[in-house]
């Protein structure tokens, strides 16, 4: 019995120990891998000083070259329409006709007066001269001889005055014919045949806008005109003079098919917005854009010896910025940037890096700060 009890100690103890040896083994192992994580394979970039092109948008409104409100000058019936709706029209083509009867005849009472005028200038003319002959003869004194030069010179003051009443209900009796001052497109026409037209009507007959060429008007914020300002010797109404064309980005936000350039920035700040206007022109040759189009103007801008971070390298944490930068023993640590704009899918840095710094540059919300990076 002793000697068969002994051997099946020996192998009871050689287990035991043999458990005891592993489960040692696998502590170690557990508490190495806590205290030194696997390095995260992470794509780093270095960053560097570029010359961008940078792009800013404005919203825009469009309007014509040239619109028009058609309003008569004449008061009357409408008797005439000579357009459609939306048609398009060149400069002095008929539009409206307006019923003339009694302009016709203020020009008929004009000449009637002037005939009459000018009869008394005639008979004042002889007088002067029978009064020329007679004063000559010294048959009547120089003072009827005045007297007839100075009926003369009424007469004729007379007929001028007539000669104006004629050319004045010429004038208004045109009016009754309303044409187009420009080339451009029909509005609305609100009066319909028979309806009474006047100088006092709140709305106009119609509008007549030129679009083929449009402009878009956009206002500047303070900040935008400053930095400009700022970022060079010249004045910001030189350097938007001198700008690249500009693209106009429509409501459907595709391109409009011309580019457009910078004409002109208003002399004064809106103290309500605090903001100031800039217009700039396009050519409309398929006459696309219309007045009351809406748009987005994108004004180019260079800038040199900037900084760029990807977009997908940054992290938004609390209204502010962040990027893991990598430590010189490649850690992940956070720190918090300032940008100034996009350049395609980059952050133009103003502050918070430099040249030679290396980030990790995408997936940011799933690094954890301190970690050890494989770039």
């Amino acid at each position: 019995m002793k000697q068969s009890f002994k051997p099946q100690l020996i192998r009871t103890l050689l287990v035991l120990s043999t458990f005891i040896g592993l489960e040692a083994c696998q502590s170690a192992a557990d508490n190495q891998t806590t205290a030194s994580p696997a390095a995260q394979k992470r794509t780093v970039v270095t960053l560097d000083q570029r010359t961008v092109t940078v792009s800013r948008d404005y919203p825009a409104r469009i309007e014509g070259k040239v619109n028009v409100d058609i309003r008569p000058q004449a008061e009357g019936y409408l008797e005439k329409i000579f357009i459609e709706e939306g048609a398009f029209v060149k400069a002095g083509q008929p539009l409206f006709k307006i019923a003339d009867a009694p302009y016709q005849e203020q020009l008929h009472t004009a000449q009637a007066n002037l005939g009459a005028a000018q009869a008394e200038l005639k008979k004042a003319s002889l007088e002067v001269e029978k009064f020329t002959e007679l004063s000559q003869s010294k048959v009547t004194s120089n003072f009827q001889l005045k007297t007839a030069t100075a009926a003369y010179e009424t007469a004729k003051a007379n007929v001028a005055l007539q000669q104006a009443a004629v050319a004045t209900a010429r004038i208004n009796l045109g009016f009754t014919l309303v044409k187009a001052p420009v080339s451009g497109y029909i509005g609305r026409i609100p009066k319909r045949l028979g309806n009474l037209v006047s100088k006092a009507d709140a709305d106009p007959m119609t509008t007549l806008s030129d679009i083929s060429q449009v402009y878009a008007y956009f206002s500047m914020t303070e900040q935008d005109f400053l930095e400009m300002s700022r970022a060079s010797d010249q004045s910001v109404t030189q350097r938007l003079s001198h700008l690249p064309e500009v693209q106009l980005i429509l409501a459907d936000g595709k391109p409009f098919e011309q580019k457009g350039k910078i004409q002109m920035v208003d002399g004064k700040f809106d103290t309500g917005t605090s903001s100031i206007s800039v217009r700039a022109a396009f050519s409309n040759p398929r006459y696309l854009l219309r007045s009351g189009n809406t748009g987005r103007i994108v004004l180019p801008e260079t800038r040199q010896n900037v900084i760029l971070v990807p977009v997908q390298a940054t992290t938004d944490i609390q209204d502010k910025i962040y990027v893991f930068r990598l430590t010189p023993d490649n850690h992940a640590e956070r720190i918090a940037i300032t940008v100034n704009g996009k350049s395609g899918d980059n952050y133009i840095l103003s502050q918070g890096l430099k040249p030679g710094d290396r980030v990790i540059a995408k997936d940011a919300n799933l690094v954890t700060e301190g970690e050890q990076v494989q770039p």
